[in-house]
């Protein structure tokens, strides 16, 4: 099992206030076997009917194409990702594979649009996570320029994510309802209007009236045409979302939610329906247009949302998915042994997917035979969209005294990826030297993998010039605004921490924390459990971990809290509360580097990793 799954993690309360008084058409494998339809089968149409308005007077025969596009995990990213957060990777027809840069809303704006010409029966829907651990152009402003963006892009409908509730239900009520932040007040001379989109959260309850928080369902009509939306987020929200986040509330289980407003729906006449639900697998190839179906149905992917469709209700007859921030189009068996569509299209706006159900106006239900789907890449060789550049130029002019603020120097790229990443121990680091500038006698610094939204790049995003690290680009790194909290234990409880990485809720998909220099181990990825944390190999500054001993511990307030399943973590001693994540980082940076002496990226050379 690879040690490198993201995983996606909460803020503890946005750093505002103390700021601020033409498609790809490489084609995924995966798609149904296409059926023979009667020849009236209609497509007819040369524009996009949205939220059940539009089309004009033709004869409908019996078959209504019905076109669904689809995305999730877009957190925030409104202007192209940097990096490797920026690119795709593509199986090309010899078997080798490129990279591809992608994303951005103003090239996603354009391909959406384009994939919606002579589609009249065409729906937009989103999996989750369209906001939070966002980068600062739109984070700053607690995500409100992302809700503009995807008003404009004309998004019908989405699941709620775990980041969503980052910051608490009143929060997200305010992004779907309106209004200017409680505390920050109005960012322009306009109110903010909130979402016109619905957002769906029907596993997500009220613990006092035990009711859904936002709907639970929507539903899409267009002459005649009915297809129900059911939106859900991953139950393990609570694991990997701050405490307060998600005070008051409950998550109930994916499965049993989306089956019973299935009958809910059905019991209305709709029919047709789509499962939005935030939580996903792990394909076998990270290229996205790899065959997924390869060699039977679904043997491409892994993971909980492999288990999730195959006990959904037939009746639900596709679903969109999220949270992995992978990609995949798959057919997974229903229930009753029948396949269907499962899909993902990566994350930060790199993908859109585009599915086609056939619509059967005679029994009201979708043709499953008949599904087909693909992923498609957001190239940025197609014209920008300009309402979404004036959009970024008005939430940018109000960012920028505070993003382009210089906070460091880098002599190349600082990455994020693998089972231990340079960008990783450099976090720690930073951590580490915060922790002693608190106390001298910090011995050691834990950073979360799913805390580190981003790399580190060296070519410049704007006018600061190569090498140099902006406020921004760190924000965009650490979002959450979680404090560096220092915390005792003892040898024992640490090593029982390393060992929460590849057991409890991380055994299937390991959660390999970033270490300070001086801590080193082995991780054998050949064992299973607590086994592949070799105990006799943890060393500190070269010397044994002593289980009787007591540790200083610098780690965020996320983990120092027991997120992420590491409650050992949580039962730590004499905690010490000190400045924010992205503080730390930049007094690291500040400190230890200039644009003569830069930083170099670190070796990432304290895991050793047997696989």
């Amino acid at each position: 099992m690879p040690a490198t799954a993201q995983s996606h993690h909460p803020r503890r309360g946005r750093r505002t206030t103390r700021l601020l008084a033409v498609a790809a058409t490489v084609v995924t494998a995966g798609a149904l076997a296409a059926a023979t339809l009667p020849a009236s089968a209609s497509t007819a149409g040369n524009h996009r009917g949205h939220g059940g308005h539009g089309g004009h007077g033709h004869g409908h025969g019996r078959y209504q194409d019905v076109q669904l596009l689809s995305f999730n995990d877009l957190h925030g990213n409104l202007e192209p990702p940097a990096g490797s957060s920026g690119r795709v990777t593509e199986i090309q027809p010899d078997g080798t594979t490129e990279t591809i840069d992608a994303g951005g809303i103003e090239y996603l704006a354009t391909h959406l649009r384009e994939a919606r010409k002579g589609n009249r029966y065409s729906i937009t829907a989103a999996g989750g996570d369209m906001v939070g651990a966002s980068p600062l152009l739109s984070g700053l402003f607690h995500d409100e320029p992302t809700i503009e963006a995807l008003n404009k892009l004309d998004l019908d409908v989405t699941s709620v994510g775990n980041h969503e509730f980052d910051e608490g239900a009143r929060e997200l009520a305010r992004l779907q309802n309106g209004g200017c932040h409680p505390t920050d007040g109005c960012y322009t001379d306009k109110e903010f209007k909130g979402a016109d989109f619905p957002y769906l959260a029907a596993n997500v309850l009220d613990e006092k009236t035990q009711k859904p928080i936002l709907k639970p369902y929507w539903v899409w009509k267009q002459r005649g045409v009915k297809v129900g939306f059911i939106g859900v987020t991953l139950e393990g929200t609570p694991d990997i979302v701050s405490a307060e986040g998600v005070k008051g509330l409950a998550f109930k289980d994916e499965v049993e939610t989306i089956n019973k407003y299935a009958d809910v729906l059905r019991r209305q006449g709709v029919k047709s329906i789509v499962a939005l639900i935030h939580e996903g697998g792990f394909p076998a190839s990270s290229s996205y247009n790899y065959d997924c179906d390869s060699p039977g149905a679904g043997d491409g992917i892994s993971g909980p949302i492999a288990d999730i469709a195959k006990n959904v209700t037939p009746q639900v007859d596709a679903l969109v998915t999220g949270h992995t921030h992978a990609a995949y189009v798959c057919t997974i068996p229903d229930p009753a042994g029948k396949p269907r569509m499962v899909t993902s299209a990566s994350s930060f706006g790199r993908l859109y997917t585009d599915t086609t159900l056939t619509y059967d106006r005679a029994t009201g239900d979708i043709a499953r035979t008949a599904v087909k789907s693909a992923n498609h890449v957001v190239t940025r060789d197609v014209p920008k969209a300009p309402d979404m550049t004036r959009l970024i130029d008005k939430w940018s002019t109000l960012a920028a005294p505070i993003g382009n603020r210089a906070i460091g120097h880098i002599s190349g790229d600082i990455d994020r990826g693998g089972t231990e990443s340079p960008l990783g121990d450099l976090i720690a680091d930073a951590q580490l030297a915060h922790g002693k500038s608190l106390d001298p006698e910090t011995d050691l610094a834990l950073m979360n993998p799913g805390g580190i939204r981003a790399p580190l790049t060296y070519a410049a995003s704007g006018a600061e010039g190569d090498g140099v690290v902006t406020y921004a680009e760190g924000f965009t790194v650490q979002p959450f605004a979680n404090t560096v909290n220092l915390k005792d234990y003892t040898g024992a409880q640490l090593i029982q921490v390393l060992k929460e990485q590849v057991t409890g809720p991380n055994e299937a998909s390991p959660k390999i924390l970033q270490i300070s220099s001086g801590l080193t181990y082995t991780l054998d990825l050949t064992k299973s459990g607590a086994d592949r944390v070799l105990t006799d190999s943890i060393r500190l500054n070269g010397a044994p971990i002593d289980p009787s001993a007591t540790y200083r511990v610098a780690s965020n307030s996320f983990l120092a809290g027991g997120g992420d399943g590491f409650p050992t973590l949580g039962e730590g001693t004499n905690e010490l509360v000190g400045a924010d994540d992205l503080t730390a980082l930049e007094q690291y940076l500040t400190a230890n580097s200039s644009a003569s002496d830069p930083i170099a990226p670190p070796a990432a050379d304290r895991i050793t990793v047997v696989q």
